[in-house]
């Protein structure tokens, strides 16, 4: 009697037929994540130029930020792409390349910002800065906001941890918005520095959340047929439809 042999498993992908909600808000996923990824080039673009002309560390590094939330947006794109929709294994390495964009910001944030401190480098007034930081401020929680909807129905929490830099975004730009005004208004140049320090220790939390998976199911159900998870992410009454 010859043997069995063994086959080495291979990406974890379901046979499963998705439910139509499920495509739904893949599709819509997708389409915020390049609705992202415009905004976020421009805004980056915009906001290095800012930064530079002005010498304000804080502005740079929020322009790096909204490069590297670009970067993220092309890995959801990605992520929900092709055979890559239902797949396990694609999730999770889409989880850790969102979670690798905040770690590349914060060391060098961190650099420049003690730097800016030490020198006492006193940043010039931008205007332009503060009314792109104020824009943010007020559209970025809306895309955050509704990339996490997305992400419960999805149990996602790759693109969960796409939301969060949104939402991250607009705490960094009221952070940098206060530094720039604060600057302009009263001469506080040190507040410039301060805020780019906030900036990196809020990257540097959100990235380590991510990269474990915290928030939104550490392995995630992410096939219709998957089970459902019970946490802040995943509630039980937006969980995709098993039927």
């Amino acid at each position: 009697m010859s043997s069995l042999e063994v086959q080495p498993a291979g990406p974890s992908v379901s046979t499963a037929t998705p439910s139509s909600e499920w495509l739904a808000a893949a599709k819509r996923a997708k389409q915020l994540s390049w609705l992202s990824l415009v905004w976020m080039s421009l805004e980056g673009g915009i906001a290095v130029a800012a930064g530079v002309l002005a010498g304000s560390i804080a502005l740079i590094g929020f322009g790096i930020d909204s490069f590297i939330e670009g970067v993220a947006s092309v890995v959801i794109i990605w992520r929900f792409s092709g055979s890559r929709m239902l797949s396990d294994a694609a999730e999770q390495r889409a989880q850790k390349l969102v979670a690798i964009q905040f770690f590349l910001l914060a060391p060098y944030i961190t650099f420049e910002a003690v730097q800016a401190l030490v020198n006492s480098e006193h940043p010039e007034v931008s205007g332009l800065g503060m009314v792109l930081t104020a824009t943010s401020v007020i559209g970025m929680p809306l895309l955050g906001i509704a990339k996490q909807r997305v992400a419960r129905t999805l149990n996602s929490q790759a693109t969960h941890g796409e939301g969060t830099q949104n939402l991250l975004c607009a705490y960094l730009a009221a952070a940098v918005f206060v530094g720039l005004a604060g600057n302009a208004l009263f001469g506080r140049w040190w507040l410039d520095p301060i805020a780019a320090l906030v900036i990196a220790a809020i990257a540097l939390r959100e990235g380590l959340e991510t990269w474990r998976g915290e928030g939104c199911c550490a392995a995630p159900a992410l096939t219709p047929d998957g089970d459902s998870c019970n946490d802040e992410c995943c509630t039980t009454s937006e969980v995709r439809n098993h039927g």
